[in-house]
């Protein structure tokens, strides 16, 4: 357990650590953009949306790049890339950190599914009433507004069914083999239930009341270094060109302000 001394000094200690590699990965840069590993955190369930797709392009483009993959969830991708652990991640909701660029790069549908004996499976509900007694699942509350359980509650209370059984389950691959077995039902990410729907061990309730959207964002640190490869990555999975300020522009930028204080002197 962190002390509180320790608790202060942790998020310096992990900027110095960001830093090295920041430097690390400037001076390897120098053979070439091509070369060296690009990092990326992903929420898994977003390994069911374009961002394969992408992935493949990016993977085409630089042959020389090795890609490194780590999946986490929401509030664990911020973290590795606040740490500098990785160059890129992508999650659900933007992040607020002063430390970090979240940029919204697109949106995912939520649905409700339900197994494929309920009786409203592959069906139009127009009153969600109707499901007042199910079992809901959803992933534990946390104190971040932004996530897909406060999301879900939200959902929920706009239907009127703020009253309903809610069970938490802190895995979406849980809360599906759950509903699979026809325990309860649930507000899923479209791309977490692909395989289950290609199945046809699952089945979605088109309920536009309950139907949402959830953004998808990009993270990277606001001063942290980025190869020509990860800006690259950037633009791909972003839709736009990204030019994210540079370690030898951010020297250049510190000379700068160093020379009009020299000045001002």
């Amino acid at each position: 357990m962190l002390t509180e001394a320790g608790r202060t000094f942790l998020p310096y200690a992990e900027a110095i650590l960001a830093a090295l590699k920041d430097g690390a990965q400037a001076v390897q840069s120098l053979q070439g953009d091509d070369h060296g590993a690009v990092s990326l955190a992903i929420v898994g369930t977003l390994a069911g949306t374009t961002i394969v797709e992408q992935l493949r392009r990016f993977s085409a483009r630089h042959r020389n790049t090795r890609l490194e993959l780590r999946t986490a969830n929401s509030f664990e991708v911020s973290d590795m890339v606040r740490r500098g652990e990785v160059s890129l991640g992508l999650r659900y909701f933007g992040d607020s950190s002063t430390e970090l660029i979240s940029q919204k790069i697109s949106e995912e549908k939520v649905v409700v599914v339900c197994s494929a004996q309920h009786e409203w499976g592959g069906k139009r509900l127009r009153d969600p009433k109707q499901l007042r007694t199910d079992q809901w699942f959803t992933l534990p509350m946390t104190r971040h507004r932004g996530s897909l359980a406060h999301l879900v509650a939200r959902q929920l209370a706009s239907a009127e069914l703020d009253d309903v059984s809610v069970m938490a389950i802190d895995s979406l691959t849980a809360q599906k083999r759950l509903i699979e077995a026809g325990i309860g039902i649930a507000l899923l990410p479209e791309s977490s239930i692909q395989e289950e729907l290609r199945l046809g061990t699952l089945r979605t309730i088109d309920i536009p009341r309950l139907q949402t959207m959830v953004p998808i964002h990009v993270l990277y640190r606001k001063n942290g270094y980025l190869t020509g490869a990860s800006r690259t990555l950037l633009s791909i999975i972003s839709g736009a060109p990204v030019r994210p300020r540079t370690a030898a522009r951010q020297n250049q930028n510190r000379k700068s302000s160093e020379r009009r204080s020299v000045s001002a002197t």
